[in-house]
C-alpha cells in the first residue's frame, strides 16, 4: 500500500457528508494542495495526522493544512462532514477580526464543540453540504460567504485544544514513538531496526503495527518524510538539488530525482519552476 499523493487544485469551496461503517479503513493515507476540516456529527475514529494519533469524536473536528499525510480508521459507525477550501477563500476581515495568523493555517488545529452548541455546527456544515449540491450560479458565492460565517461560529462557540487531554489520544503509542523517529531522524540513513527499536518492537512486529495503525509501511512512510522536506527546501532555499538530496537523508542526487518524479510526476527542477 501507498502513499497518495493528490496534485489535484480546487477553485471553490467545497462540502460533503459521508457515513462509514465501524471497521473501515481508507484504502491508502493520503495528502492533497488544500485545507481539510474533518468534522464527527457522531460515531468514533482514530486519526493519524502530523505524526500523531488522535481520536475523534461526536462534535471534535480537524483542520488539516495542505500536503499534510493523514489516514482514519472508524471504530464506530460514523458520520463525518467535510469542508475543503483554500487560504484564499478566507476573507482578510475574517482574518484579522479573528486574529489568525499564517502560522495558525499552517499546523494541524485540533477543535471540541460543546454539546449546547452541537447541533448549531453541525446544521451549519449540513447547511453548506446541501447548497454545494444544489450547484446553480450563486452555489460559489453562497459557500464563500458560508465558510466565512462558519469561522466565526467556531471562534465563538468551539475549544481549541492546544494541551492535548489524554483521552484524545490512542493507545498506539509506540507507533508515535516510531513516526516520531522517523520525522527527526529522517536525513540521516536510518534503518527499520532503528526506527523498531526507537518504538521498543521487533522489526516484524513494527511493521505489521504500523501499517495497521498508519496505512502503509515504515520505509514507505520515511520515503514521504524526505520528500515532502525536499518539497519544502525546492521552494524555500537556493540549495542545488545534490545539497537538497543530501540534506534529506537520499544517498545520491540520482535516486531522489527518481523517487521525486515517481511520486509526483515531475523532476525536482521541473517542480521548483
Amino acid at each position: 500500500m501507498s502513499l497518495r499523493i493528490s496534485n489535484q487544485v480546487i477553485d471553490k469551496v467545497f462540502a460533503e457528508s459521508k457515513i462509514k461503517e465501524a471497521g473501515f479503513v481508507m484504502l491508502e493515507p493520503h495528502c492533497h494542495p488544500y485545507y481539510e476540516l474533518f468534522y464527527v456529527e457522531y460515531g468514533l475514529c482514530t486519526f493519524f495526522i502530523d505524526n500523531t494519533m488522535y481520536e475523534l469524536k461526536a462534535g471534535d473536528f480537524i483542520l488539516i493544512p495542505p500536503q499534510v499525510f493523514h489516514y482514519t480508521r472508524y471504530w464506530e459507525k460514523s458520520k463525518r462532514l467535510n469542508l475543503f477550501f483554500r487560504r484564499n477563500d478566507i476573507s482578510e476581515t475574517v482574518f484579522e477580526t479573528l486574529k489568525l495568523s499564517e502560522e495558525f493555517f499552517n499546523r494541524v488545529q485540533l477543535f471540541r464543540t460543546p454539546d449546547a452548541y452541537k447541533k448549531i455546527v453541525t446544521d451549519h456544515i449540513l447547511k453548506m453540504v446541501k447548497e454545494d449540491n444544489v450547484g446553480d450560479k450563486n452555489t460559489n458565492a453562497y459557500m464563500w460567504a458560508l465558510l466565512q460565517e462558519f469561522l466565526i461560529l467556531v471562534s465563538r462557540n468551539c475549544e481549541k485544544i492546544d494541551d492535548l487531554p489524554a483521552e484524545i489520544h490512542t493507545t498506539d503509542k509506540p507507533i508515535v514513538d516510531a513516526a516520531k523517529f522517523i520525522a527527526d531522524n529522517f536525513n540521516k540513513q536510518i534503518t527499520t531496526f532503528d526506527v523498531a527499536k526507537s518504538a521498543g518492537y521487533s522489526t516484524n512486529y513494527l511493521s505489521k503495527k504500523f501499517r495497521q495503525a498508519t496505512g502503509t509501511g515504515v520505509h514507505e512512510y520515511l520515503m514521504f518524510i524526505r520528500l515532502q522536506k525536499a518539497t519544502q527546501m525546492l521552494t524555500s532555499t537556493n540549495f542545488s538539488i545534490s545539497k537538497i538530496a543530501k540534506e534529506c537523508g537520499f544517498l545520491s542526487a540520482n535516486y531522489f530525482k527518481d523517487a521525486f518524479k515517481k511520486k509526483y510526476g515531475i523532476t525536482p527542477r521541473e517542480f521548483r519552476k
